[in-house]
């Protein structure tokens, strides 16, 4: 019987650790989900152990867990705050980039300091684009374990500015409909209503928002519609 009940017990405190979890990464700031410094990677496997602990060992208080959880999550979120203002602690705590090529030259010294293996950095340069090393003017190997590259002045890419062309102003495209459902606050950004869509796609050929698994507006007032059937003709080839 206390076998069951422990096994019951599971159901509420995954669900509460869960909702725990969420709560503490909102706290902590998408820093912590997209760019994992070493800290931060510190962090998140420690706070995700003691959301596993919390569910799994029905032995251990709950409230033990749901402290270690917000004094770990307090803490990420201070040493947040601090690096942003001390630089020394920010290189301690965060780290700090390194340079692997200067001037084309690579600098074997920083790829041992840094542990950053070659053959790592030249998958690096492939998924970056860069076939061909003799093009990197500049790698520099960030905090995070990101490498940023900038290529030699002849290998960049032209520019309209370059060529001193004129371009129109850029802005994003607006999904107006998704999945049948449209999107108001899109519509608005636009400075487009419902009754001007219903316009837009009667043209088209479209009565209703059912088969529309997308729709988007450009700064041109281009509208793009794509339907649901052809989505599922592209699966159907694929299989």
């Amino acid at each position: 019987m206390e076998e069951i009940w422990k096994t019951v017990a599971i159901v509420p405190r995954s669900v509460i650790s869960l909702i725990l979890l969420f709560i503490v990464t909102k706290i902590i700031g998408k820093k912590q989900v997209s760019e994992l410094s070493l800290f931060d990677y510190v962090i998140g496997i420690s706070i995700g152990n003691f959301a596993a602990e919390m569910i799994i060992n029905t032995d251990v208080p709950f409230i033990y867990g749901i402290v270690a959880l917000f004094v770990f999550g307090i803490m990420a979120l201070l040493v947040s705050k601090v690096t942003m203002k001390n630089i020394t602690l920010r290189r301690i705590l965060i780290g700090k980039p390194n340079i692997l090529v200067e001037r084309g030259q690579l600098l074997e010294d920083n790829f041992r300091k840094t542990k950053y293996d070659i053959h790592d950095f030249l998958e690096q340069c492939r998924i970056s684009g860069y076939f061909d090393v003799s093009q990197i003017e500049y790698a520099v190997v960030e905090a995070n374990g990101k490498l940023s590259i900038l290529p030699k002045a002849e290998y960049q890419p032209v520019t309209p500015k370059d060529m001193s062309l004129k371009v129109d102003p850029v802005r994003l495209v607006a999904n107006l409909i998704v999945d049948g459902r449209v999107m108001k606050n899109a519509l608005e950004y636009m400075h487009k209503d419902e009754q001007w869509l219903q316009k837009e796609l009667k043209v088209k050929g479209y009565t209703s928002y059912e088969n529309i698994l997308l729709a988007t507006l450009d700064v041109q007032e281009k509208l793009i519609v794509y339907e649901k059937n052809l989505q599922k003709q592209a699966i159907d080839v694929l299989e």
